[in-house]
């Protein structure tokens, strides 16, 4: 027979076991707030200065990005060659969600174009999502006696290699679709580098080159003066912006066409929760009418993908610049 000792002890052990669930119970939404993402502010690393195209265009996102989630999207600048020095910072980030990278086709040129890098890009990073797409534009002085394309490839095939075309770095974007350009059109004409576009448009009006290859964003300054006139651009399709402009394309170059991409990157081995989360916000945000307008006044097509797609971009653009810099025996850097 239990004694009045034993049932108090036993009335303890119950009433200790409710209290132990009950403070359990308390706790778990907790626990479970704790590990809703984001649930504190998340960095973006990107590859360029304030101030450029990408880099308002990753602000424009990021503010989004922080109205859509509830926590602040934070840009951070790491400029440096190949995107180097922003890969390093993304990756020492961890992969918790909470540093993120901006990369371009910038970063996939880089793969064939330089010796060696400290990361692998397909293997160290998952992709998340692209941001936007944009074209090159073929320009000419508004002064040129090249009114459109043709008249520019004629005077190049009827004088080789006496025309000159200008570009920033070698190795750049631009610089590379200058070289797509040439091998595609079959002519000859000498690509002349400049550090910065200022310098390449200087260059323009004083007639050092006749054509030069840059985005919208870099050229429309230059265009809203009426300095210089587009004559042709490398998308696929025609520009939005631009729609008067015929491509490359429709003009007969076969074999030219370059749409530049960038898009949003974690380390490898970031939950996939995670990566669906930020995903699905970045459909919303960049389906948004008032960010697509946004973007499009940089000559950016604000556009979401799923990450499988924009893995295969990244592999495409490293196979298809390869062969560019081989064809144009730039040597590695």
């Amino acid at each position: 027979m239990e004694t009045s000792g034993q049932r108090i002890a036993r009335v303890c052990s119950i009433l200790g076991l409710g209290l132990w669930l009950a403070a359990a119970a308390i706790g778990l939404p907790k626990a479970t707030a704790q590990a809703v993402y984001p649930n504190r502010s998340v960095r973006i690393v990107v590859p360029y200065g304030a101030g450029g195209v990408a880099d308002i265009t990753v602000r424009v996102v990021a503010e989004k990005l922080g109205d859509k989630l509830g926590q602040r999207f934070v840009v951070e600048n790491s400029p440096g060659a190949g995107g180097i020095a922003a890969a390093r910072n993304a990756l020492s980030g961890g992969t918790d969600g909470y540093t993120l990278t901006l990369l371009t086709n910038g970063t996939s040129i880089s793969v064939p174009l330089f010796k060696s890098l400290p990361f692998d890009l397909v293997k160290d990073f998952v992709p998340i999502s692209s941001l936007g797409y944009f074209d090159f534009n073929l320009a000419v002085n508004t002064s040129s006696p090249f009114r459109t394309l043709e008249n520019f490839l004629q005077a190049a095939r009827a004088k080789p290699g006496v025309l000159n075309v200008g570009t920033v770095n070698v190795g750049s974007s631009q610089n590379l679709s200058a070289e797509l350009f040439r091998t595609s059109a079959d002519i000859k004409f000498t690509i002349v580098p400049y550090r910065t576009t200022p310098e390449v448009l200087v260059a323009l009006l004083r007639d050092d080159v006749q054509l030069v290859v840059d985005s919208y964003a870099g050229l429309k300054s230059a265009l809203v003066d009426q300095k210089i006139r587009v004559v042709a651009s490398s998308g696929k399709t025609r520009s939005q912006i631009l729609p008067d402009v015929p491509t490359a394309l429709e003009l007969g170059i076969a074999g030219f066409e370059v749409d530049a991409w960038n898009g949003l990157f974690a380390p490898a081995g970031t939950a996939p929760d995670v990566v669906a989360t930020l995903n699905q916000a970045l459909h919303d945000v960049l389906a948004d009418p008032a960010t697509k307008k946004q973007t499009l006044e940089l000559g950016i097509e604000a556009k979401a993908s799923s990450p499988e797609e924009l893995r295969g971009r990244v592999r495409a653009d490293i196979e298809k610049w390869s062969g560019v810099i081989a064809r144009a025996g730039i040597p590695k850097q």
